[in-house]
């Protein structure tokens, strides 16, 4: 027998017209600061049916300025999900405010309203929701719990670009911002569609949209309406202390041609996760993803949890058969960085520590064809029968 096929968990489409576009942008006049990037930006706001988006360098940065554009300061409590990667709370910290934890739903893998509540305090200033694996959190009832205590909102939808949600027979896109203030999104290589890097954030405030284009690049304006002078064509102004979080026009040349596929790309992904679920479903000892009622996941990641089995060696057994399996995410009260600065312990978040003890994520992107996923389901099969 040949050796196996390596099958990554997650990795970029680029077709001959993603690449053309680039080029396109490369022979203009203009790299960086264009028309592009304001085209692109138009694209994602009318796609999620938000009024507003501001495009970034990457998912971190729209974290990081969506966090400061709500006005997140020393003294403020901001509650987000252990089970997350760590910018999600690093962006509460970088503001100056602190983070807190609110375990996860057993079902979903998102923060659980309920636990949510039971977080708020006086410091309360805001909540970030993550949309787990594509996955959408209950942002009608985060909504109703923030306007109950005056709490800033922002989704982290880094995984959920084409995900949705149904409310009383009207269908909501993340990133729509009806049931939040800000909602970001990246475009790393292994998400749904990819400009290399980078990240989008979504509002329909227009004070947070101006608030976020000062940060954006180095808290500077050029607007002769809002100057406090003008010495001539050449004036602008450093209102605040901003960042350099641009993004370029070759990137976003590739986000708009990557637009125009995604909701192929979705599609797939749901293909494949029934093909999963229908397979895996027929063992006791595994247990699949679920969908919130009224939620259309887009599925970035598929995590399998494996019942009454050594993870590691299960881990092992997969990456033997070919499978690029990864683990999303140590909880992050887990990590030495929250642990030892936000005194957190490790049986803080039994719901977040159960789904780290016995989860592995598996292959899912667009282009694996049906022989790749097959590889997939004998696999986990033959390693579930061998141990």
């Amino acid at each position: 027998m040949g050796k196996k096929k390596f099958i990554p968990y997650g990795r970029q489409s680029i077709s001959e017209e993603d690449i053309q576009a680039v080029v396109d942008v490369l022979r203009s006049d203009r790299l960086t600061q264009g028309p592009v990037v304001e085209q692109f930006e138009r694209a994602v706001a009318e796609y999620c049916g938000a009024k507003y988006a501001v495009a970034v360098s990457n998912g971190t940065a729209a974290l990081h300025l969506a966090a400061l554009a709500a006005g997140f300061e020393e003294g403020d409590e901001v509650i987000t999900s252990p089970i997350t990667f760590v910018a999600s709370a690093n962006c509460i910290v970088y503001s100056g405010a602190t983070p807190v934890f609110a375990d996860i739903d057993r079902n979903t893998y998102c923060i659980d309203p309920e636990q949510i509540k039971r977080k708020i305090t006086s410091k309360t200033k805001g909540l970030i929701p993550v949309h787990f694996a594509g996955q959408p959190c209950d942002m009608v009832e985060i909504s109703t719990i923030s306007k109950r205590n005056n709490l800033i909102v922002i989704e982290d939808a880094a995984h959920a670009i084409g995900a949705s949600y149904e409310v009383d027979g009207r269908t909501y896109k993340v990133g729509c911002c009806a049931h939040s203030d800000m909602a970001i999104f990246s475009f790393h290589p292994v998400k749904h569609l990819t400009t290399g890097e980078g990240g989008m954030i979504t509002t329909n405030s227009p004070e947070l949209y101006e608030r976020l284009c000062l940060l954006r690049t180095h808290g500077i304006i050029k607007d002769p309406k809002r100057l406090g002078r003008n010495d001539g064509p050449w004036y602008y102004e450093q209102q605040e202390l901003g960042f350099n979080y641009r993004i370029t026009d070759i990137q976003c040349a590739l986000g708009l041609s990557q637009l125009k596929r995604l909701d192929e790309f979705v599609g797939r992904r749901r293909q494949i996760v029934k093909k999963y679920n229908d397979a895996f479903s027929e063992c006791d000892t595994l247990i699949v993803p679920q969908q919130r009622a009224g939620a259309n996941s887009s599925w970035h990641l598929y995590m399998l949890g494996f019942q009454s089995f050594d993870r590691r060696v299960v881990f092992e057994a997969l990456r033997e058969c070919g499978l690029g399996v990864n683990v999303h995410y140590i909880p992050l009260h887990l990590q030495p960085f929250y642990a030892d600065n936000f005194n957190l312990s490790v049986g803080d978040y039994p719901e977040a520590n159960k789904y780290y003890s016995r989860v592995i994520t598996l292959p899912l992107y667009p282009s694996m064809t049906d022989k790749d996923v097959q590889q997939v389901l004998n696999a986990v099969h033959e390693v579930v029968e061998n141990n």
